[in-house]
Parts: structure tokens; C-alpha cells; sequence
């Protein structure tokens, strides 16, 4: 905040000059309500080096802002808080600088310094995305976006799991019981089709057990020796050996899956910049491993097993290679954090879009990185996730319960089309630009509900209070940009003009403390990794937006200094709104 930088370096000034002390920070908070003043100082910490009455203290620092700063025209001290007053100058000059700049509050991205990865997605080939991916990539990929804006380079990528038992349940269940159905025979989008089998054979698989323990068999006698649970870890020691007609099965039904995440990406708005599959990736870092035990970082076990010992860092022995030579999935892990700064040399740390059940796999595959020497591994963050659950409970791809993502985005536009057909706000809408507004309102109402929340918590999803045109909503922020869009259209006079001399309204002023902000929460947002810093800004922003419209007068104001101040200022709003749901990768429509 540019004040606060102003305020900083004077006030510094103002302590050594009366008290012959130097201090490195100062405190400022916003001003409470019933007190006059635009920014407050905090006084109480400086009594730590300033001897003294605190009323005292802040007389003689506010004394000497009002005499010596030129944004200052006055204060008030209550207790232990000085309550600055701001001149109206130092606003407009500010407006004046800021209101052509179409990216205000974004820093250029500099080539020379270090990258940061984002990876988010990386879902299973043997069923769709569903409402979990659906916070997952929101998450991953607006941060990915204010990491961005914040000034640093960000690569998106994924990792895709592609091999494994739960694969071959999906393969196995076609061969047997598919009849060379295909997306095109069957109509449905290919990772629809393979997670339809992927149910089939958990049915199938329920089937053969409850026949087994009929027979008198144990339920876990049953798990073990049911055909077709044998036929698919046949199927996935064929696929590890590299049977020709297993691996043609594999790639076929695979790429009808990467096709449809294709398209349910691109409804849902989100891209990425690399792909890594775990068919390519589960034999890297067993040669880590080796330079592990050279560096004494791992330690053989008597049955050749590989392990590490964090207890001494509080977590426990983590197993890196099993006696048999295989990897596991924190071997897995380390090798492709290491092929990605390889494969990308710029990179220096990433960020882990993966929900919270794996908050200590990712405590130990950092830790483990460090103790490797990787400089980059001090920058690895896990952005670790709730759950989203429904009204009607928890979701279970095995049993086709989840809430596939691409039902969910259609539910929203209805819901959307719904609601705004019963408000009566289509009026001059073609049925093309209908349709094109539903989308809009859904999946922004969709992406604001989720993305509002703190990443840390869980979400019960409710899609009707998501599209709701009043309250902390996409839709109620939404409505307001295509509200201003509105007055812009309708003002028929120059708006390039620009204005340096007039009284500010309160509410003027309010709405442009707020604007000043942006920069700052953009760079706390990409600092915490919280998309929701920004959905709860820009939803201030337009409640004070909405305050400022409902008080004065725009387009009726008879002064046509005040009138083009008021829309200019309006328009820089509508462009803030604009800019910071795009980092949450939402659309504004024109009109509504």
C-alpha cells in the first residue's frame, strides 16, 4: 500500500528527529468507524523504545506529519492509536496514476529469477473428474494465477496416474464385459465410458465374493480368491512385463480418458503448461537412492529393504526401496520433483495441489529432499485441502456415487437459468446470449463458492445457495460489474479527462482506500497460496462499491467534474472486479 510506504518513511523521520530513536517498523491498522481518520498507527509498540505518555507520543508525531507531510491535513490520538487524516489529494493523485493501467495491482514477471511449479489435477484413468478434482483444480490453478500476477513464473502441470490395480479393474471389466463399446458407439465421453467399467467391476467384483462366502469361505478369504480380482493383478503383472496386446488394451482406454479431461478442462477453465505420467515416472528416483546411502541420508535394512530415519525430525521410519528392489510411492515422488527441475532448470519451488489425507506423505517427501542437498527443496509447499462434501453425504467412485464434474458444471448453468428466468433478468438477451450468460453465472458461481472458502477447510457444497444474486456470491458480484458496465455505457461524455481538483465525497474516498489495497492483497494472497483472499477482497470492494452507488448520485450529479470523477472512479472498479476473478478464473458478463 502506497500510504503505508509514505507514512513509514516520515514517521521514521519524525521519531528520530523528536526522540533521537530509530525504528525499523511501524504499525498501522485501518480506523475504526466512530473515529476520524483514513489510516491508524499503532503507538503502543513503539513504547518498548520511546519513554513516555502514549497521548504524548502521538501528539507530537501527528504535530509533526500535519506540519511537515503534504498527504497529511490532520490527526487525533485516543489511547494509545493515532487516527491519521489523509488529504483528499493524495487520493485523486493516486486515481489519476492507477486508472489507466489495465493490469493495476499485477507485477511484470521477471525472466532472470527463479520459476515456482504448481502441480494440481493429477487424477486416476479409471473414472472421471468429479466434485473433489473440481475444488482440486480451481485451487491449483488460481494460485497458479496469483503466483503469477505477484511477479514470479509459474509452470502448471500434472501428474497422471496411470497404471495399477485400479487401471487394470477398469481394462479388465471392458474386455470381459464391454462389447467393443467406445466413446462412439456409446455416446458418452471416454473417461465416462471407463469409469462406468471401473463400477462394473466392483459390482461384478461384490458378486463373486458374496457367491464365495456363500460357499463358506471368509469374507477375506473371499477378497483374495475371487477370479476376477485374480484376472486384474494377472492383467497388471502382464502390463509391468509389457504384454503387447495388454499395453495396446491400456493405451486405447487411456487415451479415450485423456480426451475427455480434455474437454471437461476446458469447460471447467482451467490449462496447464506439462504433463508427467506415473507410467513414465514410477521407476525415477531408485537411482536417488543410491546417492541417498552414499550420502548416509538412507540406511539399508538386513533384507535389503532402503529406509529413513525421521525420528529425531518427529516422524518415523519412511521405507524409500522394498527388499525386492521395487519403488514405492514416496521413491515415486522424489524422483519426479527431481525430473521436473531437470526438465524445467529455471524452476525454484513448487507447490503440491493435494487434499489434506496426505498432509504427512508430504512432511517426509520434503524433508527427505532437503536431506538429499536440494537447494529448491526449502520452497516445496503443500497446498493441502478439505474435502467438499454434499447435503446428501460423502462421495465413492467405486460405487458411482460421486458427483461427476461435468453433471455438476451442466447443474450449475441450469440452476443459473433457473434462478435468473425467475428474477426476470433477461431482458434484450438473444437465447444464444441466454445460454452463454447461464454458463457464466453457474460456473462463476461455482468457482467463487469454492475458492471463497480458506483452502484449510472443508465445504459442504450447496449449488442453489451458490447462484443466490445476493451475498457473498459470484452472482452478486457479478451483477455489479455488468451494473457498471452499464453506467459506462450510458455516460455521453469524454471520459479521459482527467480531474485534479474537487472535494471528495466520504463514500468516494472509502471506495478508493479499498482500490489501494489490491496490490497488497495480491501479494498476500500468492504468499499464503489462498485464492480466497481475493474472492473476499473483491467482495468488499463491491459492498463498497454498492454503498457508494446507493449514496451519490453518477450519472444524474449535476457537476460534470464530480459526474466524470464518479464514473472514472467506477470504471476502475469494474476493472479490479474484472482482474481479480480472473485470477480466480471467472468471467464477467457485460450485462446481466
Amino acid at each position: 500500500m502506497k500510504l503505508t510506504y509514505i507514512l513509514t518513511k516520515q514517521i521514521q523521520i519524525a521519531i528520530q528527529e523528536l526522540f533521537s530513536v530509530s525504528v525499523e517498523k511501524v504499525e498501522f491498522q485501518m480506523t475504526r468507524k466512530e473515529f476520524e481518520g483514513d489510516i491508524t498507527m499503532v503507538i503502543f509498540p513503539l513504547l518498548k523504545v520511546l519513554k513516555g505518555n502514549p497521548m504524548d507520543i502521538g501528539t507530537r508525531i501527528g504535530d509533526y506529519l500535519v506540519d511537515q507531510v503534504a498527504e497529511v491535513k490532520g490527526y487525533n490520538v485516543v489511547s494509545g492509536f493515532l487516527n491519521i487524516v489523509v488529504d483528499d489529494t493524495y487520493y485523486i493523485n493516486f486515481f489519476n496514476e492507477i486508472k489507466e493501467d489495465a493490469f493495476y495491482g499485477f507485477v511484470t514477471t521477471s525472466e532472470n529469477e527463479s520459476a515456482v511449479m504448481v502441480e494440481y489435477s493429477s487424477p486416476n484413468t479409471n473414472k472421471p473428474l468429479h466434485l473433489g478434482h473440481v475444488r482440486n483444480n480451481l485451487l491449483g490453478y488460481s494460485v497458479a494465477e496469483i503466483i503469477k500476477a505477484s511477479g514470479t513464473k509459474v509452470y502448471k502441470t500434472q501428474i497422471i496416474n496411470d497404471r495399477g490395480i485400479h487401471i487394470c479393474k477398469s481394462m479388465l471389466a471392458w474386455q470381459r464385459f464391454g462389447e467393443g463399446q467406445t466413446p462412439e458407439t456409446s455416446g458418452l465421453k471416454g473417461d465416462k465410458l471407463v469409469g462406468n467399467y471401473y463400477v462394473k467391476f466392483d459390482q461384478e467384483y461384490k458378486k463373486q465374493i458374496s457367491a464365495l462366502v456363500a460357499e463358506g469361505k471368509t469374507e477375506e478369504e473371499a477378497k483374495k480368491q475371487a477370479p476376477i480380482i485374480i484376472e486384474a493383478q494377472q492383467m497388471l503383472l502382464d502390463w509391468e512385463a509389457g504384454k503387447p496386446e495388454v499395453m495396446a488394451l491400456w493405451k486405447k482406454m487411456n487415451q479415450w480418458v485423456y480426451d475427455g479431461f480434455a474437454e471437461t478442462y476446458k469447460n471447467l477453465g482451467v490449462d496447464f503448461d506439462s504433463y508427467y505420467y506415473e507410467s513414465n515416472t514410477y521407476l525415477l528416483g531408485k537411482e536417488v537412492v543410491q546417492l541417498g546411502l552414499e550420502k548416509g541420508v538412507f540406511e539399508k535394512d538386513p533384507d535389503g529393504s532402503v529406509w529413513i530415519d525421521l525420528t529425531e525430525d518427529g516422524l518415523d521410519r519412511k521405507i524409500v526401496l522394498r527388499s525386492d528392489g521395487t519403488a514405492v510411492y514416496m521413491t515415486q515422488d522424489i524422483g519426479t520433483a527431481i525430473q521436473r527441475v531437470k526438465d524445467y532448470s529455471d524452476v525454484g519451488g513448487m507447490v503440491y495441489t493435494v487434499g489434506n489425507e496426505q498432509d504427512y506423505h508430504f512432511k517426509v517427501l520434503f524433508l527427505i529432499l532437503k536431506k538429499l542437498g536440494f537447494e529448491w527443496a526449502a520452497h516445496l509447499f503443500h497446498l493441502s485441502y478439505g474435502m467438499v462434501e454434499l447435503p446428501s453425504g460423502k462421495m465413492k467412485s467405486r460405487e458411482g456415487t460421486v458427483v461427476d464434474a461435468d453433471d455438476l458444471m451442466k447443474e450449475m448453468t441450469a440452476t443459473a437459468r433457473a434462478i435468473a428466468t425467475d428474477l426476470g433478468k433477461l431482458e434484450g438477451f438473444n437465447s444464444e446470449e441466454k445460454e452463454t450468460l447461464f454458463k457464466t453465472i453457474g460456473l462463476g458461481a461455482l468457482k467463487y463458492y469454492i475458492l471463497k472458502v480458506d483452502p484449510k477447510k472443508q465445504i459442504m457444497f450447496n449449488p442453489e445457495e451458490s447462484v443466490d444474486f445476493a451475498g457473498n456470491t459470484g452472482p452478486f458480484i457479478q451483477y455489479t460489474y455488468a451494473r457498471i458496465q452499464s453506467i459506462i455505457r450510458k455516460a455521453d461524455f469524454d471520459l479521459n479527462s482527467v480531474v485534479s481538483a474537487i472535494a471528495l465525497h466520504e463514500k468516494e474516498k472509502e471506495l478508493l482506500k479499498q482500490v489501494e489495497l489490491y496490490p497488497e492483497v495480491i501479494q498476500n494472497a500468492a504468499h499464503h497460496h489462498s485464492p480466497a483472499l481475493i474472492a473476499n477482497y473483491t467482495y468488499d470492494l463491491v459492498k463498497e462499491y454498492n454503498s457508494f452507488y446507493q449514496t451519490v448520485s453518477i450519472l444524474g450529479e449535476e457537476d460534470l467534474t464530480k459526474k466524470i470523477f464518479r464514473v472514472q472512479l467506477s470504471k476502475k472498479v469494474a476493472e479490479t472486479i474484472q482482474t481479480a476473478f480472473k485470477l480466480l478464473g471467472i468471467e464477467v458478463p457485460d450485462r446481466m
